[in-house]
């Protein structure tokens, strides 16, 4: 991280978390700023995976848009999506059924 770009930022929280701060300073042998900003980078990452992933799952993203949220290669959120279980592809019965038919039709042409 460039030091030119980092803001400071002030934010209250819990004794509990504060301790799992110090845990991941002892742990990592970092100091704590360091710490936080990692923390907050993988939360970050998490945040935007867990939200796109619901987004897809609820038709409101598109597979390709859903990737580019959570700043990951195409194969990659694919193998995201399959480790999570995630059902995106949302068919009614009849639009299967459908499909079905135009691929069988179009195998015997």
């Amino acid at each position: 991280m460039n030091a030119l770009t980092l803001k400071p930022l002030a934010v209250r929280i819990p004794r509990e978390i504060e301790k799992e701060i110090l845990e991941a300073v002892e742990y990592a042998k970092l100091d704590k700023a360091t710490v936080v900003r990692n923390l907050l980078q993988l939360g970050i990452a998490e945040w935007r995976k867990q939200t796109a992933l619901e987004l897809l799952r609820d038709g409101k993203l598109t597979f390709a848009k859903a990737a580019e949220m959570t700043k990951l290669s195409l194969w990659e959120f694919a193998d995201l999506v399959k480790q999570r279980n995630v059902e995106w592809v949302q068919f009614t019965p009849e639009e299967i059924e459908k499909e079905l038919k135009e691929a069988s039709a179009a195998k015997h042409k």
